[in-house]
């Protein structure tokens, strides 16, 4: 489990994010919505250490990684899956280079064991026989799935999925929530994910909270959100056409 405790940042006295705390559970698919510029994307840089807080605890399994010096926080780091909104491939890398990628950096494995290990991510994400294929070869759909292959190469406890949908059409997005959602169950992960699509959230969001201005303004599960007593949710799920 993730927690936050009162984090807050300030970009030249410019409140993003203002006194959240939330938690975000193992094994399901915690989302984080809201209106473009309400402060998700920073509130997921700082808990990814990307961005430092000003404030408050970002708790991983209870220890504090705001404490944590660089060695400290790269053990954790380790423990990460990132799947960035524009999958973030290399194009001057293959498919099995780009999976293979945080394996080389990150372990002592063999050449033999990298390779076992990216093609059975890749078979993971229903993608055989693309090892030698570069990015600009291949579909956007396929480009996530990739990016979901490396995310989950070194066996991660968080997954951390920005705008994962963003640039696809409605089929290719539904089967990446799928993925998302099988990979999540079957290896146990605590995935966050944000997004403002409202049509995902329905498919597999488990736990949610909405961000308005940078202030947490609702939490809840799925069940609960269309009968929700906040103005401000209501709008923007009516927005969504929800």
């Amino acid at each position: 489990m993730i927690e936050l405790v009162n984090i807050k940042k300030s970009f030249e006295g410019r409140i993003v994010l203002d006194d959240i705390s939330a938690k975000f559970h193992k094994g399901k698919t915690n989302f984080v919505i809201g209106a473009s510029g309400s402060g998700k994307s920073v509130m997921m840089k700082c808990m990814v250490g990307l961005i430092n807080v000003d404030e408050g605890q970002i708790l991983y399994g209870g220890t504090d990684f705001v404490k944590l010096d660089y060695n400290e926080k790269k053990t954790i780091r380790k423990e990460i899956g990132m799947l960035f909104q524009g999958t973030a491939l290399f194009d001057s890398l293959n498919v099995e280079d780009n999976v293979a990628f945080p394996l080389r950096m990150f372990t002592t494995m063999t050449k033999e064991e990298v390779l076992e290990r990216v093609n059975f991510c890749l078979k993971r994400v229903n993608l055989e026989n693309v090892n030698k294929l570069y990015p600009s070869n291949i579909s956007g759909g396929m480009k996530k799935r990739v990016g979901i292959a490396r995310a989950i190469a070194l066996n991660p406890k968080y997954l951390f999925c920005d705008e994962p949908n963003s640039g696809l059409d409605p089929l290719t997005s539904r089967l990446i929530d799928e993925l998302i959602k099988e990979i999540t169950v079957e290896y146990d992960i605590t995935t966050i994910i944000n997004t403002h699509d409202m049509k995902s959230l329905f498919v597999m969001g488990d736990n949610i909270i909405y961000i308005y201005k940078g202030k947490k303004v609702w939490e809840g599960e799925k069940s609960q959100i269309r009968t929700a007593d906040n103005l401000k949710l209501l709008e923007f799920m009516k927005a969504s056409e929800f």
